[in-house]
């Protein structure tokens, strides 16, 4: 393939647009994307159509057709029937980008659907958060297709992917094991902090956090961290899911990572509080919406 003009998404939420933002600025390609949520006019991905970078789908099949590359962003529990969906209608040797947070197992059964329909499948695991490098974030590359997709990758603006392994799965062994790093201090922060507010003493904790891991600003930190899982809690509960699957099937009982899955699945129903500044007004206001009236189930 020696030049990709039309690019398939696969799932519109903020990796979807951010990959088609840095993309549609390029100016060199043909965007098409299709999101399960196009349907309802008053969703985050319905409302981002409004900047004219892609065209949309009305389904699956839409942005795949004539697609060179097929970008899949959706949430982790949408990784294998995104493969489903596209294994009937990619395009033959057209590459397979799979985005998503799973587990290694995961990924293989996607990458089995892919090239039965005929396409180059390759994983990608995002190794940092997609907001500050956008498109330039790293990722890790696998698969049998992994290095053959590099200079495609470079010309595109990937300048933070490179080819980590030729087999499926390793890649997302290492990000699936960083996301039980990552989302389990998410979620230990929330329940460390919320309990310390009850006590008045969340100014104490976070300083004795200083002496252990010196960041520089534990506060600032603290409200970033639980502010991405009051916003994105219910996509990251899918994604600890899967890491409690990769922890399974090492060997290990994922009691961490189940446990984190429930905390950022609660942590989805205060989503409206990552408006509150500074950190301890965002505590006080998950404190008080927790203070309901009887008959409402709170956590």
């Amino acid at each position: 393939m020696s030049s990709v003009r039309r690019i398939a998404l696969i799932g519109y939420g903020e990796v979807g647009q951010t990959l088609a933002a840095d993309l549609y600025a390029a100016g060199l390609y043909e965007l098409h994307a299709w999101d399960v949520l196009f349907d309802r006019p008053d969703s985050v991905p319905s409302g981002a159509l409004a900047s004219g970078a892609v065209h949309a789908a009305s389904s699956a099949a839409g942005p795949m057709r004539s697609a060179d590359v097929v970008i899949s962003a959706v949430t982790a529990s949408q990784c294998v029937e995104a493969a489903r969906s596209a294994s009937g209608c990619i395009e033959r040797d057209a590459y397979f980008i799979d985005l998503n947070s799973v587990s290694p197992a995961t990924k293989a059964q996607a990458a089995h659907l892919i090239e039965a329909g005929g396409g180059r499948y390759i994983e990608a695991a995002v190794m940092s958060p997609i907001g500050p490098r956008r498109s330039a974030s790293p990722m890790l590359l696998g698969g049998p297709h992994a290095a053959a997709f590099m200079p495609i990758a470079r010309a595109l603006g990937f300048a933070g992917m490179r080819v980590y392994s030729d087999v499926v799965g390793r890649a997302s062994a290492a990000k699936m094991c960083r996301s039980v790093m990552v989302k389990g201090i998410e979620a230990l922060l929330a329940e460390s902090l919320l309990a310390a507010r009850h006590y008045g003493v969340e100014g104490d904790v976070l300083a004795s956090l200083e002496d252990l891991l010196p960041v520089g600003d534990w506060e600032r930190l603290a409200r970033y961290m639980i502010s991405r899982s009051l916003q994105h809690g219910e996509r990251r509960a899918d994604e600890m899911r899967e890491v409690a699957k990769t922890v399974a099937d090492a060997g290990l009982d994922p009691w961490m990572s189940e446990a984190c899955a429930s905390r950022q699945d609660w942590a989805a129903r205060y989503g409206e509080f990552t408006a509150h500044e500074p950190l301890v007004a965002m505590l006080d206001a998950i404190r008080n919406a927790r203070r309901e009236p009887a008959g409402v189930t709170s956590a």
